[in-house]
């Protein structure tokens, strides 16, 4: 990436437009001068409607009644801040869910367990274990064992039986942190790239809790390792709709069933990153509950390159010539990747967010150094990363929150701060997400999937 095209400073990113890339700065500054006259015009209808009312009755008991002047002035200015502030989005709490130790895996087991499973040939096995060597993964991801038995077929029971395991692990811990009664939750959203079942697992979700019966429910697939921030998008545009309140946002991949049991070599490598997880998050329009969240939304920025055939093919669900089914990811996909990225830093510069901590997604060792390079990071600023890589493996769209449980872990948010999460994934897509820290966060005596 050039020097000029996006430069960290002080925890902030500066972005310039130049040739080659899309003019997303020009678009921008029409799409919010559009917005902002739309919501100046909303504000001033609302205060034509609202205000007379209450100023009639303040004058009148300011005349008549002077003892209660003050108290109702006091009520009359929060209500007009109740009425012409703009609704926020909260995140009450997240949970990342952690795999019981017998799923444990190292590096040493997954070679051995692949060669006993007689699925692969010699040659696929040597990729595999050289590409386990050069993945940044450490010895204590979690991997399914169903995917080593011989003759191994990917079906869907072992898709829905991993998906519960994973998925009611992740939420069990998040209402045991937040206290929210499922009846209360109104929006649910949950993303799962490959495995998509009749019912969805969004049904699932809603028959297992036994959530109400006018619940909005949403089922992202084949969004990729990005759609988690893109659940957040919907989550959000959904909470603003129906203000008051509570989303359940959930984000995995299962493993099951992204796994391929063949020898094609263009297929082989996801085999050696992807590795079980889900994460749960609880957002909130409720403007009461900013003084119990964690963070509040402030920038969201989504970048799609579909319309570029490169990038569109650079990853995709295919089929071998013996019909079974892998993820293909091609060679173009880092220098894809890079191009997308730019686009997203260009509009996310143009807002002028600043962060002081980076969750890049773990996808693996050789993209990280890719991005680290490119942008100028320090090691500070890959940490959460390249540790989450190292413990968790690839857990796919939840990564980025197994990153920021790290932070918590470390206690490094301090009130203020942003966070600036990043995701990938096919399509092409990159997007990204600013959280601002309502106060200091401690580390979590529960739902922190890196306590000991």
């Amino acid at each position: 990436m050039e020097k000029e095209a996006t430069k960290m400073v002080n925890g902030g990113v500066k972005s310039k437009s130049r040739k080659g890339i899309p003019d997303f700065l020009g678009y921008v500054n029409l799409r919010y001068v559009k917005l902002g006259y739309i919501y100046l015009l909303s504000l001033s209808r609302s205060f034509c409607y609202f205000i007379p009312p209450f100023l009639l009755l303040f004058i009148f008991v300011s005349r008549f009644l002077p003892i209660l002047a003050f108290p109702l002035s006091i009520l009359l200015l929060l209500l007009i801040y109740h009425f012409l502030t703009p609704s926020s989005v909260f995140l009450l709490d997240f949970s990342c869910y952690r795999p019981p130790d017998h799923l444990k895996i190292t590096k040493s087991d997954f070679i051995e367990m692949a060669i006993k499973s007689g699925n692969f040939n010699e040659t696929a096995i040597e990729l595999q274990r050289k590409v386990l060597q050069q993945s940044g993964i450490g010895e204590e991801s979690y991997m399914p064992r169903v995917v080593f038995k011989p003759s191994h077929k990917v079906n869907l029971r072992d898709g829905r039986e991993e998906a519960a395991m994973v998925i009611f692990g992740a939420i069990d811990e998040l209402l045991a942190a937040t206290k929210i009664n499922v009846k209360h939750i109104k929006i649910l959203v949950l993303n799962c790239g490959v495995l998509n079942t009749t019912p969805s697992l969004s049904a699932m979700v809603i028959n297992h809790y036994k959530l109400r019966h006018n619940t909005e429910s949403y089922n992202l697939g084949g969004m990729g390792c990005s759609a988690g921030i893109i659940a957040i998008d919907l989550a959000k545009d959904l909470l603003n709709a129906h203000q008051g309140s509570y989303a359940l946002v959930v984000s995995t991949e299962i493993v099951s069933f992204t796994w391929y049991s063949g020898n094609d070599v263009a297929l082989i490598p996801p085999n050696c990153f992807f590795r079980m997880g889900a994460a749960a998050v609880m957002l909130s329009s409720r403007r009461i509950d900013r003084w119990r969240s964690k963070y509040q939304l402030m920038q969201l920025v989504r970048t799609h390159k579909g319309m570029e055939d490169t990038s569109y093919k650079s990853m995709e669900l295919r089929a071998d010539r013996d019909g079974r089914q892998g993820l293909f990811i091609s060679r173009e996909v880092i220098e894809v990747g890079r191009h997308a990225l730019k686009a997203n830093i260009t509009t996310l510069g143009r807002l002028e967010p600043s962060f002081e901590h980076i969750c890049l997604l773990s996808s693996s060792k050789k993209v990280l150094d890719e991005i680290q390079k490119d942008l100028k990071l320090t090691d500070e600023n890959m940490e959460a990363s390249r540790r989450t890589l190292e413990r968790f493996g690839n857990t796919s769209s939840s990564s980025i929150w197994y990153e920021l449980a790290y932070l918590e872990h470390k206690e490094k948010m301090k009130r203020g701060d942003n966070v600036w999460q990043i995701g990938f994934g096919s399509g092409f897509k990159c997007n990204s997400v600013v959280w601002k820290a309502l106060r200091n966060i401690d580390s979590p005596r529960h739902n922190n999937p890196w306590n000991l």
